[in-house]
């Protein structure tokens, strides 16, 4: 997909967000500040990092996969994150633009493993 690597982290983003405020939901918390405080638990960069590492280390991403990862981890950023170091930042964007390619090549059942794994802390 020839696609800037920094959009496909920022649509990412989005759907990430979106598995995890519906898994939030499903798990039948309604208080919108008990949904933001848990989702932070695996929206923030610093968790976003932590469990890119996690997957990697478990050899749970294919090459196809890192190669997304690793080429959104490189991309020159031209401003300083607010709440994460610069690294921190770039594996959350790494694990956004996969999570956006994905969501753009409509796969979806890839797209759900990734998520389930993300969610169930596996």
């Amino acid at each position: 997909m020839d696609k800037n690597i920094l959009a496909l982290a920022y649509l990412g983003d989005s759907v990430y967000e979106i598995y995890i405020r519906s898994y939030l939901l499903e798990c039948g918390l309604q208080k919108v500040n008990d949904l933001q405080k848990e989702a932070v638990k695996f929206v923030s960069a610093s968790s976003q990092e932590r469990i890119l590492k996690k997957m990697i280390n478990a050899s749970f991403l294919t090459e196809e996969e890192l190669e997304i990862i690793y080429r959104a981890r490189n991309h020159k950023v031209n401003h300083k994150p607010k709440n994460a170091s610069i690294i921190t930042y770039k594996n959350a964007t790494g694990l956004e633009a996969l999570v956006g390619t994905l969501f753009l090549e409509k796969k979806k059942s890839r797209l759900d493993e990734i998520m389930n794994y993300i969610i169930r802390g596996e």
